[in-house]
């Protein structure tokens, strides 16, 4: 089904002289690539408010004409050193990988200049910072704030590697934007996965993440102690501390935050068998069966994060292991049959 949809993508790159997306944060831009289309272009363009119509229509689960259903809307914000063709392939295996463990949603791609040279690193981070104020102002008010009576919208983010630093950044800026802040809207559920952050910055006394958690409904933690890339010898790294996508969650995390350890489930996987783009350590979640289904009953939240059947509980806390989708929880709500009396 995903082959068939468009992917959408919020775009905070530079446009050049060719209409080629460029290495600068400029104005966001609003696109809908086309189903088959491995790139994308300025050419594809479009008013923001006809792309939210698009948007909220394919956010039940099906592109089609808005049906008025309550929809679920996934940000992926994509890390360091991602191409466009990787940004695209991406979003589409998320939204395959999350239809196909019966998720009923939309992935958006949140695309923000990022290079390919190892020395370009810190300046990245400092582009990030740039365009998570981009995605308070120009963004997460358009999505959460639903005019349309008929649509229900709720919005969830997962941030890959340096995306969690662009997610913490915009929720600290948030703070500055009088208009935003004074609002009462909220965040459903925040994902990390290979998170390029301290461990300690989700602590509860931090006051960098503090305004996140104020905003948001849960947060949870995908952890592999055998990501190198985000390794303390890393040279890129230039000793910074450990991170919570290696390391995980720190004894002092935030109530609202879960850690779900992959380490061992990932000691199993072969990458040859395996469906992945970049750094097989960091970014195997995209692609993975087991990934996507623990990812879709955590945004559902319909059953408890403690109870999830793709997570084992040991001393060490939650682990990520492969499982089902409970046989009848499609029937968990229905509403009873009418009493015959007679």
């Amino acid at each position: 089904m995903a082959a068939k949809r468009s992917t959408f993508v919020i775009c905070a790159r530079n446009v050049g002289a060719d209409n080629q997306f460029g290495g600068e944060p400029a104005e966001i831009s609003f696109l809908r690539v086309p189903a088959g289309k491995d790139r994308y272009d300025a050419g594809l363009a479009m008013k923001a408010d006809s792309w939210r119509k698009y948007l909220m229509a394919a956010a039940d689960g099906e592109e089609d004409e808005l049906t008025g259903l309550r929809g679920n809307i996934l940000v992926f914000i994509h890390g360091y050193n991602n191409d466009i063709p990787t940004i695209v392939w991406r979003t589409r295996k998320l939204q395959e990988t999350l239809d196909d463990a019966g998720w009923k949603g939309v992935v958006v791609a949140f695309d923000w200049p990022c290079e390919n040279s190892t020395l370009n690193y810190l300046e990245d981070r400092s582009d990030a910072a740039s365009v998570a104020d981009k995605l308070v102002s120009d963004v997460i008010p358009m999505l959460v704030s639903a005019p349309d009576a008929a649509c229900v919208l709720n919005v969830h983010l997962i941030g890959h590697s340096t995306g969690a630093y662009v997610i913490q950044e915009a929720f600290s800026r948030a703070t500055t934007k009088g208009e935003l802040f004074r609002a009462e809207w909220r965040i459903a559920q925040v994902v990390l996965i290979g998170g390029d952050i301290a461990a300690d910055s989700l602590d509860a006394s931090s006051q960098w993440s503090g305004p996140m958690f104020d905003r948001i409904v849960r947060l949870t933690n995908y952890q592999n102690r055998h990501d190198s890339v985000l390794g303390v010898s890393n040279a890129k790294r230039l000793g910074t501390s450990p991170r919570v996508g290696r390391v995980g969650l720190t004894a002092q995390a935030h109530s609202k935050c879960v850690n779900v350890d992959c380490t061992h489930y990932f000691e199993g996987k072969d990458p040859t068998h395996s469906d992945f783009q970049g750094t097989f350590c960091h970014s195997w979640h995209i692609g993975d069966p087991t990934f996507a289904l623990d990812l879709a009953l955590t945004l559902e939240a319909d059953i408890d994060r403690l109870a999830l059947p793709t997570r084992a509980r040991g001393i060490d806390g939650l682990a990520l292991q492969p499982g089902l989708r409970p046989q009848f929880q499609s029937q968990w709500l229905a509403a009873a049959p009418p009493l015959v009396v007679g």
